[in-house]
């Protein structure tokens, strides 16, 4: 299982027992969708943060692979070009 799936697995475990806690505490109705509101808020902006974050990683990564290739094919005319065997 991959971290991502874990920690997105733990988010909605905790997200599911705090609406939970919530909706079970005696309170009165408004204020019980108010804290689910701002529960959900905080989640939400947790996961973008996660989504963010990967997504940083993603590109950083697919950059490096984008670099490596182009070096890569240069490598492969100039070694054309000079007339030597190709790898």
């Amino acid at each position: 299982m991959s971290s991502g799936k874990l920690m997105l697995g733990v988010l909605a475990g905790v997200a599911a027992g705090a609406v939970a806690g919530i909706l079970f505490a005696p309170a009165k109705g408004s204020k019980t969708r108010r804290k689910i509101l701002k529960s959900g808020e905080n989640y939400s902006d947790a996961l973008k943060d996660k989504f963010n974050g990967l997504l940083d990683v993603v590109t950083r990564n697919f950059e490096k692979v984008k670099v490596e290739v182009s070096d890569y094919a240069a490598e492969i005319v100039n070694q054309k070009e000079a007339g030597g065997p190709v790898k």
